[in-house]
């Protein structure tokens, strides 16, 4: 009998084995997906750099500017060219370089987001930023758009969060340091949100969350723009190769509202 009950043990076995199921792998977290198409990732973007001659060098000169100014590599420079999420639809480029006049405009904004965003929410992606006028009305944008002038960036955070706690977390950033800035903050989708440095304002907040942030009481009637502060003096190159094709930057103007650390 014995020897009866061990067959029928080990006859059973490979059927335990079998009915066990597969593991499965953890879903990755990946905000950035829901807004970002084929050909304005990465390699879109080295399709895009490499589709017209005179990229490369406007690419370089932004690049060149953003480090003068102290704002470069707070993002891959790349991620800081998308334009629209609906650039396709609208028969845009997935990319493109801003107008030179623009170019202060976005300097405020990394200083604040690099200053009070990361280290509050933790990592960020930017899925969109300039947008010329005929993409910024085709994508839906208001008429004076921050995106317009390249003062705004839409962006997604990276680490596991809640729309409420992203909501709370930088609705508290957004009142203790967002007047010193002159912030538009605002929310759309899931954990899309956007960050300009054109006037201090608030919208599209869940109305229970923005029952519990600060009430912003004296919002700026005027819309302004921060410019970037002087650069640092920097010993001039030796010998440096000339890029003839790359646009002049914008003359620098005194800074407005930049925090003194």
């Amino acid at each position: 009998m014995s020897g009866m009950t061990a067959a029928l043990v080990f006859l059973a076995a490979p059927a335990a084995v079998q009915a066990a199921p597969a593991p499965v792998a953890p879903a990755v977290w990946n905000p950035a997906a829901d807004y970002i198409t084929a050909g304005q990732d990465e390699p879109g973007y080295r399709s895009w750099y490499l589709a017209a001659p005179w990229r490369p060098a406007q690419v370089k000169a932004f690049n060149d500017y953003l480090t003068r100014y102290q704002v470069g590599g707070i993002f891959p420079t790349w991620q800081l060219l998308r334009t629209a999420t609906s650039w396709q639809k609208c028969a845009s480029q997935p990319f493109e370089v801003p107008p030179t006049s623009e170019w202060p405009h976005i300097v405020q904004t990394l200083r604040y987001v690099h200053d009070y965003v990361i280290p509050a929410v933790g990592p960020v992606e930017p899925v969109s930023g300039y947008r010329n006028p005929v993409l910024n009305q085709c994508a839906g944008g208001a008429p004076e758009s921050a995106h317009k002038h390249y003062s705004a960036i839409d962006l997604v955070p990276l680490r596991p969060t809640t729309r409420e706690q992203l909501m709370r977390t930088l609705c508290g950033v957004h009142a203790l340091r967002g007047p010193d800035y002159g912030v538009g903050l605002g929310f759309y989708a899931f954990l899309r949100f956007h960050v300009d440095t054109t006037k201090y304002r608030r919208w599209n907040m869940d109305p229970a969350v923005a029952n519990q942030c600060p009430p912003i009481l004296r919002p700026s009637d005027i819309a302004t723009v921060g410019q970037p502060a002087q650069p640092q003096p920097q010993a001039a190159p030796t010998s440096a190769p000339a890029v003839a094709s790359a646009p002049t930057a914008p003359a620098p103007a005194p800074e407005r509202g930049r925090p003194q650390h």
